[in-house]
């Protein structure tokens, strides 16, 4: 990270979603703030004329035109332009509302135990992102999760862990992990626990960074008392092999790293098994689903 000029350093990470990534743009330039901020947008090859976008209408934007070389990667070197004494990484696909700079800056100074924030994510349909706040996910939560008892018995603590669902939208208070959609930290958190973790390419890299922040000795905080639009893209029943395998390949690389020495060797041969059995039960399935894909 370079020497602290501003306030707050925002990271967004973009690829392929230019008209998306505009309206982020504009949200975050009409935050109404008294800190001091600077945009840094990393281009991950786009080829849509992302790049040319944001030099034209954002000349205030510091871009940088990289490789497509996953998440993690694309948001360490954001992090090496980084200035600021706190930091935002943000995805392209949100809108924050105009007092969320002031806030969550604000919030953060007052609570330096605090290593990580998030803020209540609300999806384009207008029903809640429960991204915004999860569990951890040991071998219990994610046996729970692929049953769907959590969809049976969302306010039991003892069903409800990954996606803390017994946990009200409105509650603020510490959690295990927050989503890569919008998560704020400070300098010297970075400095103590080091960037994103590049052996994940893509999903898991925001939980696992939650994870070492909570090894620190942080908390990991939901903080709903101000709200962000993420539009996650249209729905459809398949999904594509690519993002199938980049799922299930980061659920194994989370578990091997902080998990294979907490449990005996038949637990984690049964998750290993069990992740990649989930793998090619949903690649068979989307073989027999005849709808085109729409992209995420």
């Amino acid at each position: 990270m370079k020497e602290q000029k501003v306030d707050l350093s925002v990271i967004i990470l973009s690829y392929r979603v230019m008209d998306l990534l505009r309206n982020s743009l504009h949200s975050v330039f009409n935050s109404v703030t008294g800190y001091s901020f600077e945009v840094i947008v990393i281009d991950n090859d786009s080829r849509d004329g992302t790049a040319e976008m944001v030099e034209k209408e954002f000349p205030q934007v510091k871009l940088i035109r990289n490789e497509n070389n996953g998440f993690a990667k694309g948001n360490n070197i954001g992090l090496k332009e980084a200035s600021g004494r706190f930091i935002l990484f943000l995805n392209p696909d949100t809108e924050v509302d105009t007092n969320v700079f002031q806030e969550c800056v604000s919030f953060l100074e007052e609570h330096r135990e605090i290593g990580m924030l998030g803020c209540k994510l609300v999806k384009g349909d207008g029903t809640i992102d429960h991204a915004s706040k999860r569990g951890f996910p040991n071998p219990w939560n994610a046996l729970v999760y692929f049953l769907k008892l959590d969809k049976m018995f969302p306010k039991s603590k003892l069903f409800g862990g990954y996606d803390m669902t017994y946990m009200s939208d409105d509650q603020e208070g510490e959690v295990d992990s927050l989503v890569g959609a919008f998560m704020m930290t400070r300098k010297e958190v970075v400095e103590k626990v080091g960037g994103w973790d590049e052996d994940f390419f893509m999903y898991g890299e925001d939980i696992e960074y939650c994870y070492r922040v909570k090894e620190a000795g942080y908390k990991n905080y939901y903080f709903p008392k101000v709200t962000t639009i993420h539009y996650k893209g249209q729905s459809s029943r398949k999904i594509p092999v690519f993002t199938l395998y980049h799922f299930h390949r980061s659920m194994w690389i989370f578990y091997k790293k902080h998990y294979t020495q907490k449990y005996p060797f038949f637990m984690n041969w049964a998750v290993f098994i069990g992740i990649w059995a989930r793998y090619w039960i949903l690649r068979l399935r989307n073989a027999m689903i005849k709808e085109p894909y729409v992209s995420k």
